[in-house]
């Protein structure tokens, strides 16, 4: 295999393990110690946000970025 195949093979396993690390966060329990603050930014995570995603660490924003790098 030459070097640029190799390359191709890492960016593969990093994209699919990146993937599931998203479907991980997105499918996992929430737990019993979430607050209302955002695990990244710190600020409050609006109400109707916690209402519609028990358990939900991140604000919008913060999730939102999450998964771009996560999937990039």
């Amino acid at each position: 295999m030459c070097p640029d195949e190799l390359d191709q093979i890492q960016e593969h396993i990093e994209r699919f393990q990146n993937d599931a690390l998203v479907e991980h966060q997105r499918h996992r329990e929430p737990d019993d110690n979430s607050g209302s603050d955002c695990i990244d930014c710190y600020e409050e995570i609006p109400l109707k946000r916690r209402q519609a995603r028990p358990g939900c660490r991140r604000c919008i924003t913060c999730q939102e970025t999450f998964e771009m790098e996560a999937t990039a």
